[in-house]
């Protein structure tokens, strides 16, 4: 009797096992967008469902790099920052329909969440009033605030009237601010460009000087130096070519002035594409190389940009970029102290207080939600559906075949 019950028992505990298996198996290939979602709320939550309760000041932590140049300031413009940030990352999923049922009620309380907090940030009588006017890193934030409303046309339309226009009024507010010789530029454009697109006035000159700027800036092979200099960071992911990529989205519609740089733009946009690609290694790591290092995921925001526009450059599978990027956010949140409760630290893998730059406050590291831009890509997209696919430093590391890489002439 004994040895039967030990049988029974070895049985029960190896169908529980089998059937533990087989879900997990079921979980794996369920994963990718499931586990986007979870990261993607854990992200923005904090921020999105304060600001629509008017309690972003009071919940949103003080914090700045310990390298802060003034550490007042920067907390001033924190609230703005987090806000556009957040809203530029997740904006193509809150524009897109459909789901399951578990996606759509998600999304159904970000719009809620989003509209209500749009509100609370643009009137002057609610605690979480966020004033543009108060620094030239206003310029800078009030442009990720424009590019979340050029992504998701659906923020504009739900938008009551009387908020559409405090919300243009509060970006013209930023003309006031000399941009930086930089990548700022493109700031200064891209709020220009949030007008063009919803036919309100706009400054011309603002986004001219920028496009033709860029063009002096550019120094070979898909990439742009970021002002007089050429320096080896990832700021022609962070802003560069997402901005310019959008900037053309806009005018091409509206003028044939720049047919041909838009051209160049568009080839420049694949080759910096394919090698951002090659840059995410095997277990998902990257170079942490030069300034904002901090900013995690963003260091891939134009190759998520790309994905989430159907835009990959042929020789890049979007299921390989999928597995790619889904390495990026599971290396760079991993970490046990990537959140201090529930707020997102500044550092690359975990709180690294010393990766902060002297412009970092608590809001800067949420421009990693840029690496959410696929999700705005229904599930039924090749992007999602079903296995991932190696990506190029797994099939070469793995000794399979790979793509052979070359510079391009790209003036």
């Amino acid at each position: 009797m004994k040895k039967c019950l030990v049988i029974l028992v070895c049985w029960l505990s190896w169908i529980c096992t089998t059937a533990q298996t087989v879900h997990q198996a079921v979980h794996i290939r369920e994963t990718d967008r499931a586990f986007w979602l979870r990261e993607m709320d854990r992200l923005a939550r904090p921020v999105l469902e304060s600001l629509a309760q008017d309690s972003l000041r009071i919940n949103m932590p003080q914090v700045t790099s310990v390298n802060v140049d003034n550490r007042d300031h920067r907390i001033q413009v924190q609230y703005l920052e987090v806000l556009g940030r957040v809203l530029s990352g997740i904006a193509p999923w809150l524009q897109l329909e459909g789901g399951d049922a578990e996606e759509v009620q998600l999304r159904m309380q970000y719009r809620k969440w989003t509209i209500q907090g749009l509100e609370n940030a643009l009137d002057s009588a609610a605690n979480d009033f966020m004033r543009f006017d108060i620094g030239g890193q206003q310029l800078v934030d009030a442009s990720f605030l424009a590019i979340a409303v050029v992504r998701a046309p659906w923020i504009w339309e739900n938008l009551p009237v009387k908020y559409q226009k405090q919300l243009v009024e509060s970006i013209k507010t930023t003309r006031r601010f000399r941009p930086v010789y930089s990548n700022w530029l493109l700031f200064c454009a891209m709020n220009e460009v949030f007008l063009a697109k919803y036919g309100l006035d706009w400054d011309v000159v603002r986004v001219d000087y920028g496009l033709r700027q860029l063009e002096q800036w550019y120094v070979g092979d898909g990439m742009y130096q970021d002002g007089v200099h050429y320096a080896f960071d990832y700021y022609n992911s962070f802003v560069i070519h997402p901005y310019l990529a959008a900037i053309v989205d806009v005018l091409e519609n509206k003028t044939e002035a720049y047919k041909d740089m838009f051209g160049k733009i568009k080839k420049r946009n694949l080759r910096y594409a394919a090698i951002l690609e090659r840059l995410i290694n095997t277990d998902g790591t990257y170079p942490p190389s030069g300034r904002s290092v901090i900013y995690r995921g963003a260091t891939f925001h134009h190759l998520a940009d790309m994905a989430w526009k159907g835009r990959l450059p042929q020789e890049l599978k979007p299921k390989q970029v999928r597995g790619a990027l889904t390495a990026v956010l599971r290396k760079t949140m991993e970490a046990p102290t990537t959140y201090e409760k529930g707020w997102l630290t500044i550092g690359l893998y975990g709180a690294q207080p010393s990766l902060g730059d002297f412009y970092n406050n608590q809001g800067s590291p949420y421009i990693c939600a840029n690496l959410f831009l696929p999700l705005g890509l229904p599930a039924t997209d090749d992007f999602w559906t079903g296995d991932s696919l190696p990506w190029t430093a797994q099939q070469i590391w793995s000794g399979a075949a790979a793509v052979k890489d070359y510079g391009v002439d790209l003036r």
